[in-house]
């Protein structure tokens, strides 16, 4: 089974070698960038101002332009083709670099990585630059407890990212609703090989069924299996595209014993066969 490429984090810095690193999109991107698709086992935030060109993440083709900033999950897939013109900062970080046994971080980071578009504000633009150059000085100059500093200065940045989300949102779910969707997005990430049942994901939650449905329906408009569907054809189509495997060995990874009724499964949600998917869009 060949798995989709995946990138870890590199850096010149033995302490936080493969945990964290940032770098100027000056350094990195001069030209044009082009990057076919893969996935990362780490957070990845690309902030440009000033660009242009395509950026797909998890098949969904975002804007570049002005002012923006892209906020990955580990295990989403991306691919892009930039042109930066302007001021820019590339950070990588895993999980376990930022969040300790806080809940409020841990709650925090799920908060602002679950969503992977940001246009802002020239001036909230330049407000959050302002706290990657901190962390970019930080990480370049090493002075005494640069680690802590980053790591302050990280979750000042999120919390600015969060008011950002509660500021534009015109969704009337409460935050309640949003903590346990982002909990239950969490889960399907972990366990949706082997658990496609509401009932397994409701009992993780300590929320009933009916409870669980009820907050998916307030927060996306749609049932949980709906939600669970909609993430194993997510994933599937990853390794349709990033991946030369067999259907048969697709299937088997996403939990399917019978290949066949994952062929049909498939076909019905997206309308094509996965062969068909893969050909077309390849």
């Amino acid at each position: 089974m060949e798995n989709i490429p995946i990138r870890s984090i590199t850096n010149k810095e033995p302490e936080l070698s493969g945990s964290f690193s940032i770098r100027s999109t000056e350094e990195l991107m001069t030209g044009q960038v082009v990057q076919e698709l893969h996935r990362h086992d780490f957070f990845f935030l690309l902030a440009l101002e000033k660009a242009k060109g395509i950026h797909k993440i998890d098949f969904v083709s975002y804007e570049v332009g002005d002012h923006i900033l892209y906020l990955m999950r580990p295990g989403q897939v991306h691919q892009h083709t930039l042109q930066v013109e302007g001021m820019g900062y590339l950070m990588q970080f895993t999980q376990d670099f930022y969040v300790s046994n806080d809940k409020l971080i841990q709650q925090r980071l799920r908060q602002v990585s679950y969503q992977n578009f940001y246009k802002l504000e020239g001036a909230h633009f330049q407000q959050v630059m302002g706290h990657l150059t901190h962390i970019f000085q930080e990480y370049t100059q090493q002075q005494a407890g640069y680690r802590e500093v980053i790591k302050s200065a990280l979750n000042i940045l999120f919390i600015e990212l969060v008011r950002q989300n509660k500021s534009n949102t015109k969704n009337a779910a409460s935050a309640y609703q949003q903590e346990k969707l982002e909990e239950l997005l969490e889960l399907l990430n972990a366990h949706l090989a082997k658990h496609k049942q509401v009932g397994y994901y409701a009992e993780q939650l300590n929320l009933s069924p009916y409870q669980l449905n009820a907050i998916i329906k307030a927060t996306l408009g749609k049932t949980c299996s709906e939600l669970i569907n909609e993430q194993v054809m997510l994933e599937a189509r990853r390794y349709l595209l990033a991946t030369s495997n067999q259907i048969n060995q697709i299937a088997w990874h996403l939990g399917y014993e019978d290949p066949s009724y994952f062929i049909r499964f498939f076909k019905k949600h997206m309308g094509v066969s996965p062969e068909a998917f893969r050909q077309n869009f390849k």
